[in-house]
């Protein structure tokens, strides 16, 4: 059985009412809309439900969309809603405060993302798994502490303090900047392996034991800058969607408790730069099997960084979060690009 263009048309219209009310759609609704007669809504509804795109909850109900009637319907269908000037003045006020600062830019995304649609957001700051160190610098914080300060290709930088058994003056952290930056400046972030720093141990002769700790220090740093962090708000507007009671709440905050999941989630590779929609078993995991995921990914100076996202219920405006995700994404990408360039 052939898409029909008036399928598709009934299939957007029940789509799009179904988004607004939360309530099946009958035959009726759509019949002075369309131009045709119930009865002729009526067949096409059945042929939509028997291939597969749209369910009955109940016999005496109307139709809601399917997971795979929600994919043809923003493959084939949905007309993207732009953004209006209004929100893009919003979002940039609330973005702007924070462009100087990579972590708290991030974590004002998914703020923004929560408030302006009332599902969960989440982001990720830049990993530092494929950055290279820029930068050592060292602050001395007491007699015989110091702290140890790594900057990263990809915007993050990290903070260790440690402790020296003998008092530390500016002269010997000259030194230690000295040296760590001849040897690190440009190197991967992910190559301070453990075994990596027991060799430039080994190399430093004299001054092996005068920076141990600041060696400690520098491996912890790099294991901290390569992970992924995630930044999430608004968990709890999803227990206001009745999609999410008898405990698929649960289910799903259990998910958003995880951060490496999530971050595999939100990380997976995309064919192209455009936001990516994963829709209840797209996402390949038990607890969103009732849910949507709209993700867009950021880059710095042209490469892929992190991401940006919001989950929810299937029943979301796709047309019109998408167009704010790419928004924010877009936006993300040129501050951090510009951020870089002036460091």
């Amino acid at each position: 059985m052939e898409l029909s263009e008036r399928k598709l048309k009934i299939l957007a219209a029940i789509v799009d009412a179904y988004v607004k009310t939360g309530e099946p759609v009958g035959s009726k609704s759509l019949a002075c809309d369309l131009g045709v007669s119930s009865a002729t809504i009526r067949n096409e509804m059945a042929d939509l439900v028997e291939l597969g795109l749209l369910e009955q909850p109940h016999t005496s109900a109307g139709r809601v969309p399917s997971q795979k009637g929600y994919r043809v319907y923003i493959d084939r269908i949905m007309n993207r809603k732009p953004i209006s000037r209004k929100e893009q003045l919003y979002l940039d006020g609330l973005l702007f405060s924070s462009a100087y600062d990579p972590e708290k830019l991030l974590e004002g995304v998914s703020q923004a993302l929560a408030g302006l649609t009332r599902f969960a957001a989440v982001s990720t700051a830049p990993s530092g798994r494929k950055a290279d160190i820029r930068a050592l610098q060292f602050v001395q914080t007491g007699h015989r502490t110091a702290m140890l300060i790594l900057l990263t290709s990809a915007g993050t930088m990290k903070n260790q303090v440690f402790r020296c058994d003998f008092d530390l003056s500016p002269e010997i952290l000259r030194v230690f900047f000295r040296v760590m930056n001849e040897r690190l400046a440009g190197m991967p972030v992910a190559s301070v392996t453990p075994a990596f720093v027991q060799t430039l141990a080994a190399s430093l002769g004299d001054l092996t034991a005068l920076m141990s700790s600041a060696l400690a220090a520098l491996l912890e740093a790099a294991q901290e800058s390569v992970e992924t962090e995630i930044r999430l708000n608004g968990q709890m507007n999803l227990l206001f969607y009745p999609e999410f009671e008898r405990g698929n709440a649960r289910r799903v905050m259990d998910f958003l408790e995880r951060p490496q999941d999530l971050a595999d989630l939100l990380l997976r590779p995309q064919p192209s730069a455009d936001v990516k929609v994963m829709i209840g078993e797209e996402t390949r995991h038990p607890e969103l099997y009732d849910s949507s995921v709209i993700v867009g990914q950021y880059a710095i100076s042209g490469k892929n960084a992190g991401a940006i996202g919001v989950i929810g219920p299937t029943r979301m405006d796709y047309a019109g979060l998408i167009s704010k995700i790419e928004y924010l994404s877009g936006s993300v990408s040129r501050m951090l690009t510009e951020l870089m360039k002036d460091e």
